[in-house]
């Protein structure tokens, strides 16, 4: 098969829509907050698609248009426009779509991301808004008539689609390609692009030619993929299966097939529909939108810092390695909580470097696993950078052990209690004099004869053990390498009575 592999070259475009962060619907003043609300109460005659009903555009789904297609070097038009799109579906009421044709928001722009060791440009075709579909649930029970309902709570929410040009060769760049828009829409606060709460989703549109043809094969649009993992398997499935077919001498029928994931094929849906299918045509009931340019630059001056330069920051101010800085400015809450703690420090101290790893470790080691354990974000954290920041400290200083300082951290991540007020109130001391451990060394020692006599049969390691049963005795209040010097001591003294 790698044979028929080298013989064929991708090409993949992608269209990602991406649910607004606006207090209101895309057309009317609904609330545009849906999950959490009783089905069917978000509603009004205009979202509804009663006859009469006039839309009016919201102005925060055009501002944040403007700086995605800022972000993403597109664009900006000197005006804009909405259209309708024909289409009849059970979960569009009104039998077409408010959506932009030929005037969008943004367009000609690019991303790179990384793929295998090289850097890639994506172009991006077009930035366009329009409006969410209502949601229709199908009910299939085991004996009687199937039916299916539908809330209408999603129908006119903000939706801002993404089209790539078919830049994309393999599945891998498209997993990049969909990180890096989630990153930034995430940092423009435009969207929490989640896509298990569908208000991040992707289509696929994907073709195979033969390697050195210029010429576009038919393409294949794939839907019904809710994760990232899913994209990758639907179009590595898809792509063999067009392969499959131009080795035999078969056409690729242009069309439409759905992913079902649980059993990792595509499936025939429809005809792939062309833009005339749509029957587009200027919406009337919506005038066209000016775009002045002071405003546009306004924007542009207020655009946050974004992961790209985020990520050089990281390297250049707290000289994090590579890693590091990437695992850091995957997540924008998670960025900002790592800044904050590292302006607590006062960087006279020196070593700028081994302080920005220390953190960098807390946050993505033991701060990471407790959010896993208590399913809650850093955005929700009780703890604060000045409290992290502070156990550092005490780490650094000797006030504190690793373990103790693991302790201490996980009470101030559940309660938000203050580190000092939590080692007050406990009495928590560190164990760093010899002959404050001198008794437990030898209680230890005592009670892991089999551990004594290996390591006068020279096996090192019984050290290390010993030295855990000392931390696990004072319950990692003791200075372990104190710890091991006494236990060496003690052991080698031993052996010399033995002797």
């Amino acid at each position: 098969m790698s044979g028929i592999a080298d013989k064929y070259e991708s090409v993949i475009g992608l269209e990602v829509h991406a649910q607004l962060l606006t207090q209101t619907k895309m057309f009317c003043g609904c609330e545009s907050d849906y999950l959490n609300a009783p089905s069917n109460s978000r509603v009004c005659p205009v979202c509804m698609g009663m006859p009469g009903a006039m839309p009016s555009v919201n102005a925060k789904a055009i501002e944040f248009g403007i700086m995605t297609g800022l972000a993403l070097n597109c664009v900006i038009p000197d005006e804009t426009k909405f259209d309708r799109k024909n289409y009849a579906y059970p979960d569009l009421m009104k039998g077409y779509q408010i959506s932009q044709f030929d005037q969008p928001i943004a367009s000609n722009g690019w991303v790179k991301v990384e793929s295998a060791g090289h850097e890639v440009t994506i172009r991006v075709n077009r930035v366009h808004l329009e409006e969410d579909v209502a949601k229709a649930t199908h009910v299939r029970p085991r004996s009687g008539d199937g039916y299916s309902l539908l809330d209408v709570n999603r129908a006119g929410v903000p939706l801002m689609e993404t089209v790539s040009e078919p830049d994309l060769r393999t599945p891998d760049q498209a997993r990049e390609y969909l990180i890096k828009l989630r990153e930034i829409f995430r940092y423009l606060g435009v969207s929490v692009a989640n896509m298990e709460e569908g208000s991040f989703r992707c289509d696929a549109n994907v073709s195979v030619r033969l390697k050195g043809v210029t010429e576009l094969s038919p393409k294949v649009e794939v839907k019904n993929m809710n994760s990232l993992r899913s994209i990758v398997r639907a179009l590595e499935y898809e792509i063999q299966r067009q392969t499959g077919l131009m080795e035999v001498g078969e056409p690729v029928i242009q069309e439409t097939r759905g992913w079902l994931e649980d059993r990792g094929v595509t499936i025939s849906q429809r005809t792939k529909e062309d833009a005339h299918d749509y029957r587009y045509f200027p919406e009337p009931d919506l005038p066209v939108i000016d775009i002045n340019a002071a405003w546009v630059q306004e924007i542009r001056d207020n655009l946050p810092i974004l992961p790209e330069d985020r990520f050089k920051n990281l390297l250049e101010q707290f000289d994090l390695s590579e890693n590091d800085a990437k695992a850091l400015v995957a997540d924008k809450d998670t960025v900002d909580f790592f800044e904050r703690v590292m302006h607590q420090y006062d960087r006279s101290n020196g070593n700028i470097e081994r302080r920005s790893r220390s953190i960098c470790n807390w946050i993505t080691g033991e701060m990471a696993r407790l959010f896993r354990i208590h399913d809650v974000s850093m955005k929700h954290s009780k703890i604060l950078p000045e409290h992290l920041s502070r156990l550092q400290d005490m780490i650094d200083d000797a006030t504190l052990t690793s373990t103790m300082a693991r302790s201490v951290f996980e009470q101030a991540f559940e309660s938000g209690v203050d580190p000092d007020s939590l080692i007050k109130n406990q009495g928590i001391t560190r164990v760093g004099d010899s002959e404050a451990l001198a008794p437990i060394v030898d209680e230890v020692l005592k009670s892991n004869v089999k551990a004594v006599q290996d390591y006068h049969a020279g096996t090192e390691s019984a050290v290390k053990f010993l030295v855990g049963q000392v931390m696990k005795a004072t319950k990692g209040a003791a200075d372990p390498n104190v710890a091991r010097s006494v236990l060496l001591e003690y052991l080698d003294r031993n052996n010399e009575a033995s002797d």
